[in-house]
């Protein structure tokens, strides 16, 4: 990122920074396919997940109408991340034809794959279906070899978001549109991908200088590019599931015996080997957030892009737990620099502050 900055070159010009800037954004757009297991003509950088899901899903519609083939429905599933949902629900509401409907999960987060199979048997029209590789909350992994096996046998087309999941499990799939964020890989936050597969209906919505091929227009963010494909070239050779596996699997037991009472969330489920996502029963999300902070442990309520927001996850809502559980509810992220010391910290910490807290809870 730093010889992307001091190069400075604009990857459209064709004076010799600009020709390094190019060869920076196509040596990662390479790697960030690799990463993917899709080809490097189908990458488009984005400034993030939220904007690679909106520009799937608005470029899936107008693109099937373009191609005279329009999508009639947008089955979501329940757990879905907010930047599918709300952009699924104003394509309902603004284009006309199309309705949105919702795939029920299990009391584990994990998507009913029967449920879709059913689904995609009703109605008439081609389907937009969206279901994420591994939910951002619970760390739930889906079965997406299942979904994309009844999604391609009913001529739908499948929107894959693997934010979550890249860098951490394979990520590669028969998916039509397929988003990832380089912040979730240890990359720069601001820079994202949607990979398109060949033949997969698309509109460009962004008009302007033809950058990403004609399908995204605006300036590269280069610097940013760049560190994304650094962080994807090393994703795809780090293997230390089996080590923070281990951090989570420790952190959760020794929380269950030190704090009796909390509940782990999907504990039943596959899940990504960085996430463990709990609830301390009677005290609310936001009091543990604040108390933690002090004492120096970063957690998250619900999404961490959203975490700012009181109100109950609506992905613990889908699996079926109650608001006042809900609205206790806590992740914990464990990342390639975390250590045996940092559990032991955060748990020290959760465990003096359930200490102080429960008294006055019950009183």
């Amino acid at each position: 990122m730093t010889r992307a900055l001091e190069a400075g070159g604009n990857a459209s010009s064709v004076h010799a920074n600009g020709r390094a800037a190019r060869g920076a954004v196509e040596v990662a757009r390479e790697a960030v396919a690799r990463l993917a297991g899709a080809r490097a003509e189908d990458v488009i950088f984005t400034s993030g997940g939220t904007e690679a899901n909106a520009l799937a899903l608005w470029g899936a519609v107008y693109g099937a109408l373009e191609a005279e083939a329009r999508l009639t429905r947008i089955f979501v599933s329940a757990i879905e991340h907010s930047s599918v949902r709300a952009n699924a629900e104003a394509i309902a509401a603004r284009v006309a034809g199309v309705r949105m409907a919702e795939i029920p999960v299990t009391a584990d987060g994990i998507v009913d794959v029967e449920a879709l199979r059913v689904m995609l048997r009703e109605g008439k029209g081609r389907t937009l279906v969206c279901v994420m590789e591994a939910n951002n909350e619970t760390g739930a992994i889906q079965p997406i070899d299942a979904v994309a096996k009844h999604v391609c046998d009913a001529g739908a087309l499948l929107l894959v978001d693997a934010v979550q999941a890249a860098g951490r499990i394979d990520i590669a799939c028969d998916a039509d549109y397929l988003t990832l964020s380089a912040h979730k890989l240890g990359g720069p936050q601001g820079s994202g991908a949607l990979i398109v597969k060949a033949g997969a209906p698309f509109a460009s919505l962004i008009a302007g200088g033809g950058q990403e091929r004609g399908k995204r227009g605006g300036t590269e963010n280069v610097a940013g590019i760049a560190g994304f494909g650094a962080a994807a070239l090393i994703a795809a050779m780090r293997s230390d599931a089996a080590r923070l596996t281990n951090l989570r699997d420790r952190f959760e037991a020794e929380l269950l015996r030190r704090v009796p009472g909390t509940t782990i969330f999907a504990a039943g489920a596959p899940r990504l080997c960085n996430t463990s996502n709990f609830a301390l029963p009677g005290i609310a999300a936001e009091t543990a957030l604040m108390a933690l902070d002090l004492d120096g442990v970063m957690v998250s309520s619900g999404a961490a892009c959203s975490s700012g927001k009181v109100r109950p996850s609506h992905v613990l809502k889908a699996m079926g737990v109650a608001d006042d559980l809900a609205t206790c509810a806590l992740r914990v992220s464990f990342g390639w620099n975390s250590t045996e010391s940092h559990v032991d910290a955060a748990l020290a910490a959760l465990e003096k502050f359930v200490a102080r807290a429960r008294p006055r809870v019950a009183a």
